[in-house]
Parts: structure tokens; sequence; C-alpha cells
């Protein structure tokens, strides 16, 4: 268990690593904005520095923005999941201040792209291990759990604004080409990870007893469990069938991995649930 979380607080590190590179190579000095509280905090930083004279760092302001974040996540989303939020917040600042900003290449284009790939990945790779980047993640994850709607809503507006902004402030192609990073961020995380809120795990095994107590001990979630026999080989098993946050998978996974590694697992998009479904601990 503890080379797992020692793997995880890696995987967290590099995907840091790749949220600065993203911003200090390719997206700053062009003007393109990032998603979520990052592309707020490099917004508010080109508004001070350009229109204020006041210079602020882009990792400064992040750090800043995600404090009060951080307290709401420790309270509503789950202690271990703000830890490893936090530690990536916290490395993406560290990341910011020491590795300089610079512009790769001139063309726009090219910094839009291979910002959002980079900044993709290293989005996707800390939802994959059961972190998030912070900011927007957990604040869409309290108001989608109070208002019962799609956290995807919460995105798309506060990128809306970063996007509208940053064409009235500066050059409205600055807007479009903020939009293109967003959109190969959204489809780089899609391809690593996954941007569906809800999710459905059916799960084969031989195993369903103890892997119903394991899962009832870390996660709050209804449980159907059906009979299933192989075809080939005519042997009797159950089929556990649950619908999980996208947050909740990475546990999921090292519970099923832990009591019954032979177990067969088809994890599916959720487009709607209907009936009660736990929004609050």
């Amino acid at each position: 268990m503890f080379t797992v979380e020692i793997k995880r607080i890696l995987i967290v590190l590099f995907g840091a690593v790749l949220n600065a590179v993203s911003l200090n190579l390719f997206l700053i000095e062009a003007n393109v904005y990032a998603s979520g509280f990052t592309g707020v905090a490099q917004l508010l930083t080109s508004i001070l520095n350009d229109f204020a004279g006041i210079p602020v760092s882009t990792g400064i302001l992040l750090f800043l923005l995600n404090i009060p974040v951080a307290i709401l996540g420790w309270l509503k989303v789950g202690r271990g999941f703000t830890v490893y939020s936090a530690i990536s917040v916290a490395f993406t600042t560290l990341f910011l201040e020491l590795i300089p900003v610079q512009q790769l290449s001139g063309d726009i284009i090219l910094n839009a792209v291979f910002g959002g790939v980079i900044g993709g990945m290293g989005v996707g790779i800390t939802l994959k291990w059961g972190a998030s980047t912070g900011g927007l993640d957990i604040v869409a994850m309290v108001l989608s759990r109070m208002k019962d709607r799609p956290i995807g809503i919460y995105f798309l507006i506060l990128n809306s604004a970063i996007i509208a902004i940053a064409g009235l402030l500066y050059e409205p192609e600055n807007a479009l080409y903020t939009l293109l990073t967003l959109y190969v961020t959204t489809r780089v995380i899609d391809a690593v990870h996954t941007r569906h809120e809800k999710l459905t795990a059916m799960i084969i095994t031989s195993k369903a007893a103890d892997l119903e107590k394991a899962i009832h001990g870390h996660m709050v979630r209804g449980i159907t469990t059906l009979p299933a026999r192989g075809a080939f080989t005519q042997q009797d098993k159950n089929m556990l069938v649950m619908v999980i946050t996208r947050y909740e998978l990475y546990d999921l996974q090292h519970i099923i991995q832990e009591v019954d590694p032979q177990a067969f697992t088809n994890i599916v998009q959720t487009t709607g649930i209907f009936g009660f479904f736990r929004k609050d601990d």
C-alpha cells in the first residue's frame, strides 16, 4: 500500500510538471488561456501586469485561488481526494516559479495546440490516479451535488467567461485560440482518463461478498448483485453493478485489484440517472 501511495504522489508531481510546462513554455507568452482556475489565474496575471502594472506570477495567484477551494473540498468532497489535489496545486505553483517563462515558437497555433495537449496530459493522468488539479474540479463537484446538475455545465460557464474576457481585453483572435486550446485539452483528457461525471461499473467476480464488503468499506454507493455464468467455463459467478462518479474510479480500481485480481470489469459512460443517487456524505 505504501508503494502505491508513493507512486500516486509521483504521478501527481509529474502531472504538475506537465501543467507548468504547458503554461510557461506555450500559453502564457502567447496570451492563450487554459481552462478552469488555471486559466483564471493566468488571465488575472495578464490583467494585473498589462493594465495595473502589478507584477505577479500565475503560480502565486493559482495557489491563492485554491486555498478557499481546498477548505471547501476538505469539508464537502473528501479528505483523501483533497489532500492529493492540494499536493498537485502546490507543486504546480512551485514548478511555475522554477520553470522560466519563454516562448518556444512564435506560431500562436502551435502554442495553443501543444499547450493544450501537454496540459490535457497533466490533468488526465492526475485524474486517473485519484486526484485533481484543484480549483474548478472541486467547486463543480460541490455544486453538482447541491443542484444535481452535470459538472460540465460549470466548466462551460467559467471557460466561456475566460474566452469572452480574453477576446475583449486582447485580440479577438486570442479568444478563438483559447477555444482551440480548451478543445484540445478536453480531447486529450478524454483519451487519458474521462470527463464523464458519472460512470457505470459492471464487475464479474467469483468473490462477490468480499468485494461488496470492501467497496462499502470505502465508498457509500449502492450495489446491485446479479447471478452470472461464464459461457465457456460454465462457472457460476456474480455481476456487481454500481454507478460512481469519475473521481471514485481510481479507488474502485484498487479495491477490485486487492480483493479479486481475476475480476472482469467494464466501465461505461452514464448519460443519465433516474431515482436515488447519493450526492452528500
